[in-house]
């Protein structure tokens, strides 16, 4: 069904609107209190650039750690704001006006205004120093000229939910449905599609005391990332709070991290926490009903005026949107109406994202995790009293069984809605297993703790629909050896780059080959040294490693099955994927892939001995946003590769415009081990720098330590920070 969007007439009010609000100064009584605060904040630099901020109460800590970070990265701060406000296509133009839709649809920003009004007192002190960090910094730089965003808002962190800036919850449904729907047209023009569910991922493991050398508990925190999308850096206080570890930019807590009792790590949860409903929608005199329960309902309708940057002027769009109880219409699917039921905006979030930081002990924590309000997130936990746990989400609905919530269900029906939310006690988890150790890499938890996991028959398929992949081999594999670790070893296996995948694909290759060769001489004789490399490979990736370019490049030919790694219910994960590929595989389906290979390779460097290292490079020349790549300019070789085949430590690289080599953009991004015992022991490590300013020495001064794996000692105590200071100041000065 065509639903019309039309031009509105309202150019002329938008424009003054937003040049009224891009107009907004501090007055003399606001940089009074700004600078009253930030004398009360001391900001303190160290040898990397990292800053560790003390403030007397939490909300000075708040205010610190948002100057700091736009001393670091204004840029950032401001576009994961735009793009959370929906005004993307004001700063890059109608190619994202779509994407802005998308994002108005799911985000209201009027609601989190009303949160804002409501929060708790301690709540609202901390948002308003959130703006104020900011705001203060824009005042102090006037040089620094905002996109859009002149003034900051204490109510903008509320329209996140856990922390995950790009954590938006569609169940399932395209931008390219939304556009479809909303434009009654399916050209790929004024959207940019969300990435595709092909593995990135994160890793997290936690060591008992029974599994350490010390007898402490240990933390490996492996988030795989967008470059750059996270600083690092530590936030204390006079009320309790020290915490150190990573935030995304213009968040106001420490998002991956730890304190002085225990340490938290996230990996992406593919638990079902956003249902489509397939509504049955009847017209009426120029009116849309939809039926529930053999009532019609009128669908509820909003104007919402979207602008975009054309030739210099902000054009207006006005799109009529439509949504019933369970949510906004977001697409259409066999002539229904598509409605989306999801939490993709929680001041409850924020509150569970905060407290966290400030746990004293395995209860606190646990109290925290009791707000369900953690929509994208698992867990990896670990204390200095000794526990670990994991929990596969936090926020689940409950739901009737009879239906397959992967898919759209009846929207008509009331046995369709959800029964609330399951208790913590419910949600699939893991505490203090007896192996001694706990793992995840996006993967299933029914192998969390090897023979000491959950087990799948005792949850609902839309808990846990997560298969298993790759990385999750390779973990358990290494955990489950009879060792102890140091903080050291424990590094060692987080950086293991054995490709799992190819212990299944190489064997069928070789296999197809021997059998094809034989009666098919010539037709493969190119393959015969390149086989004879492959067959002797030792699965690792290495920088020197000619095997490791001729199975990644030969790998991404294959199947795209191979690459599918979030599953529905019913479906096969990767791994069983991979299995039944690499049984079945006939030669055509193997060996002219490798072919092809071999000829680019020797096409774009006139030879298809390629090392690794070559080809997998990284490069930070520019500290735009939008990253740019040039072969021409100086860049390190990478001997790890994608988590996609299975490498624990992440690199996902790809080939730019004009590049003849691969340049990596996502993967191992903030590193972090951490050891509890009386004292916390802890190593950290950054791709490139902690700075996104291309003059600044912290650029990329731990680039180099990134591509060895060479991790640097963090600076926790506040004696430590002292001893290594490279510059201490209040904001402002």
């Amino acid at each position: 069904m065509k639903i019309l969007s039309q031009y509105s007439s309202l150019l002329l009010i938008t424009l003054l609107f937003t040049t009224n609000t891009f107009a907004q100064s501090i007055d003399k009584k606001e940089i009074n209190r700004l600078e009253k605060t930030a004398k009360q904040v001391q900001i303190i630099r160290d040898q990397w650039g990292i800053a560790h901020v003390y403030g007397a109460t939490d909300a000075d800590a708040v205010f610190g750690l948002l100057y700091a970070q736009c001393e670091d990265d204004f840029k950032r701060v401001e576009m994961n704001y735009i793009e959370k406000l929906g005004r993307l296509a004001e700063v890059k133009g109608q190619s994202v006006l779509y994407n802005d839709l998308e994002t108005r649809l799911l985000i209201d920003t009027e609601a989190a205004q009303a949160d804002y009004k409501k929060a708790a007192p301690w709540m609202k002190k901390l948002l308003q120093s959130f703006a104020d960090g900011v705001n203060y910094y824009l005042y102090k730089h006037p040089e620094v000229k905002p996109k859009l965003l002149q003034h900051f808002e204490p109510w903008y962190p509320l329209l996140w939910t856990d922390g995950s800036i790009g954590a938006i919850s569609t169940g399932g449904l395209t931008t390219a449905e939304l556009k479809t729907f909303y434009s009654g047209n399916s050209s790929k023009i004024a959207y940019t599609e969300r990435e595709p569910n092909v593995q990135t991922g994160s890793n997290g493991f936690a060591i008992a005391p029974s599994k350490s050398v010390t007898g402490n508990a240990m933390l490996y925190t492996n988030p795989h990332t967008t470059f750059y999308f996270r600083p690092e850096i530590q936030m204390s206080s006079n009320e309790g709070l020290q915490a150190y570890g990573a935030v995304t930019w213009g968040q106001f807590f420490i998002y991956q991290g730890f304190n002085e009792n225990c340490g938290w790590m996230h990996t992406s949860s593919n638990v079902d926490v956003a249902d489509l409903y397939a509504e049955k929608i009847v017209k009426k005199k120029n009116q849309y009903f939809y039926e529930y329960e053999g009532k019609l309902r009128a669908v509820q309708q909003k104007n919402i005026t979207i602008s975009y940057l054309e030739n210099g002027k902000l054009i207006p769009k006005t799109f009529t949107t439509y949504a019933t109880h369970h949510g906004p219409i977001m697409g259409e699917r066999g002539g229904k109406w598509i409605s989306l039921r999801a939490n993709n905006r929680s001041m409850i979030g924020l509150e569970q994202s905060w407290l966290r930081t400030k746990s004293t002990s395995f209860a606190s924590y646990q109290t925290a995790m009791d707000l369900k309000a953690n929509t994208s997130n698992n867990t990896v936990y670990a204390d200095k009293e000794g526990n670990i746990a994991y929990w596969h989400g936090n926020f689940v609905p409950k739901r009737d069984l009879r239906f397959n919530w992967s898919k759209e269900v009846d929207g008509s029906i009331k046995t369709t809605e959800w029964q609330g939310l399951h208790t913590v006690a419910e949600i699939v988890h893991a505490y203090n297993p007896k192996n001694g150790w706990l793992q995840n890499c996006n993967s299933t938890p029914f192998t969390v703790a090897g023979i000491e996991s959950p087990k799948a028959q005792n949850y609902p398929n839309y808990m846990a629909p997560d298969g298993e992949n790759f990385r999750g081999l390779n973990a358990v594999r290494l955990l489950g050896q009879n060792k102890k670790y140091t903080l050291e070893q424990l590094i060692a296996d987080g950086y293991n780059t054995k490709l799992t995948a190819f212990e299944f694909l190489i064997p069928a290759l070789l296999n197809a080959y021997a059998k094809t060769s034989a009666a098919n001489t010539d037709t493969y004789k190119n393959l015969e040294e390149p086989i004879a490399i492959l067959r002797n490979w030792d699965y690792h990736a290495d920088e020197k490693s000619v095997a490791t370019t001729l199975a990644v490049e030969w790998a991404y030919r294959l199947d795209p099955i191979l690459q599918k790694v979030y599953v529905n219910q019913g479906e096969k994960d990767q791994v069983q994927n991979a299995i039944a590929f690499a049984e079945a595989a006939t030669a055509e389906q193997l060996l002219p892939q490798l072919q092809a290979v071999v000829a680019d390779l020797q096409s774009k460097f006139n030879t298809w001995q390629v090392p690794w290292g070559t080809i997998n490079r990284f490069q930070r020349s520019s500290g735009a946003i939008d990253l740019t790549f040039d072969d021409n300019k100086e860049s390190l070789p990478i001997g790890f590769g994608p988590a996609l085949w299975g490498s624990l430590p992440a690199y996902k690289s790809s080939y730019a415009k004009n590049t003849i080599k691969r340049y990596g953009s996502n993967g191992n991004s903030f590193i972090c081990a951490v050891e509890f015992g009386p004292k916390v022991k802890a190593k950290s490590l950054l791709a490139g720098g902690n700075s996104g300013d291309v003059n600044s020495k912290h650029f990329d001064d731990q680039a180099e330590m990134y591509q060895k794996g060479v991790f640097k000692d963090v600076l926790f105590y506040k004696e430590d920070v002292l001893a290594n200071a490279k510059k201490s100041y209040h904001p402002g000065e």
